[in-house]
């Protein structure tokens, strides 16, 4: 009869394990629309063909090296097909510590779970990046971010290990439950980088200082895309509770669900209202941010804040997100799609905040945490955009970005019968 519970528990969150995932997985959607929508049509079919790419590139250089690199378990390209002789120790390990056991770390859907989760980090380079750089110094970058890079912190934290043998992120106070930090922080450090070397877009930045808008070509699909990511981040945060078979995990994921929508809600209606203050009129695109804002900043800890605790949270997030975009083109670092200050700046709030609700960390063990994060994923970012700089160049030609990387890049429009540029086939 226990047995019986066992297999029963582990089925449930084992399928629950996978139903969040691909959620997660249909955020890529998400991020393929919202920056389709922000780029000018020029440019489109560039940006969607990085989405796919990075999804299908992040998905082989994990189970290739990053996985393992991660838990330290074996690779998966010899030891995943013997998954099913675990099942008996994951019965157990399941019941007693949800998905957390050494032996469940070892099956298929762990893996599924936590890929999405490195094609999502991927991904806010993509937007950050957009109009100028190549596509395949981009995905020559994307092998090595989630082949290495990403694992490599990963490990210290999620995967428990040590920072280079000097210290314990664990030990020290510090807790991210579903990637505020090892996530979206994470990405948005990589994009900074590659930012750094690559430039601003030809004409955003006038001679004398002076900041010129590029508006996006598609509003309507980048509302869109936000609205998918607001659906699928139920699987980013949810997911990360690990298990639902039991009373206290079920009702954890029930208030992960709410505090999630309420950060998220909040984080418009505080960026509209900033946006009306500053410019005078409602802006949608920092109403898009202010809800991406409000996600990230939760994401950190949905578990513990009560739903008052999940809306300010949120509202903070919604109001950082629109100066943080103002201060950086200030400081003529371009980014299309405000990925850096959604995933980077709200993800540093939102594991700043943790310890306001989670007596089981501590703002030094946070700060270390972010610290830690930022210097692995910035520094070794930077070298690895330089030396692909050197060795085949980042940003595509002057004239190949007049004429949008659409064509310089992939040989077609992904409106040929609006635009009537040449490469149309008409």
């Amino acid at each position: 009869m226990e047995n019986q519970i066992f297999e029963l528990q582990y089925a449930m969150d084992t399928f629950y394990f996978l139903v969040m995932g691909a959620l997660v997985m249909w955020m890529a959607a998400g991020f393929s629309m919202l920056e389709a929508g922000l780029v000018r049509s020029k440019n489109t079919v560039e940006i969607l063909t990085k989405n796919i790419a990075l999804f299908a590139v992040s998905c082989i250089m994990y189970m290739v090296s990053g996985y393992a690199l991660m838990y330290g378990g074996e690779y998966l390209l010899s030891g995943l097909a013997g998954g099913e002789t675990l099942v008996a120790d994951a019965l157990k390990s399941s019941a007693e510590n949800g998905f957390g056991g050494d032996s469940v770390y070892a099956t298929a859907s762990d893996f599924f779970f936590q890929v999405v989760f490195v094609a999502t980090a991927m991904s806010i380079v993509s937007g950050a990046v957009a109009e100028r750089m190549k596509l395949w110094a981009f995905l020559l970058f994307a092998v090595v971010m989630t082949g290495f890079i990403y694992p490599m912190e990963g490990s210290w934290t999620w995967g428990g290990n040590s920072v280079f043998g000097l210290y314990t992120l664990g030990d020290l106070g510090f807790s991210d439950f579903a990637g505020s930090g090892i996530v979206h922080m994470a990405g948005a450090a990589a994009a900074l980088a590659g930012v750094l070397l690559l430039g601003a877009r030809k004409g955003k930045y006038g001679p004398n200082g002076e900041i010129r808008p590029i508006p996006g070509a598609n509003l309507p699909l980048a509302t869109l895309g936000t609205f998918i990511l607001w659906f699928g981040w139920f699987g980013f945060n949810g997911g990360s509770v690990l298990k639902l078979g039991d009373v206290a995990s079920a009702n954890s994921v029930a208030m992960v669900f709410v505090n999630t929508n309420a950060a998220a809600a909040a984080g418009v209606v505080t960026a509209l209202v900033v946006a009306k203050i500053l410019f005078g009129k409602a802006d949608l695109t920092m109403a898009l941010n202010g809800a991406l804002a409000g996600l990230v900043v939760i994401t950190a800890e949905p578990s513990t804040p009560s739903v008052l605790q999940a809306s300010l949270f949120g509202a903070a997030g919604g109001a950082l997100v629109v100066f943080s975009i103002l201060g950086l083109d200030k400081l003529r670092i371009d980014d299309p799609v405000g990925a850096i200050s959604v995933h980077g700046v709200c993800g540093f709030l939102g594991l700043m905040l943790v310890p306001v609700t989670n007596s089981g960390s501590s703002f030094f063990g946070q700060l270390v945490g972010a610290g830690t994060i930022f210097g692995w994923v910035f520094g070794t970012s930077l070298v690895v955009w330089l030396i692909i700089k050197i060795v085949m160049g980042l940003r595509v030609s002057e004239e190949e970005e007049y004429e949008g990387v659409d064509l310089a890049e992939c040989g077609m429009e992904a409106y040929p019968e609006f635009t009537g540029a040449q490469g149309s086939g008409i």
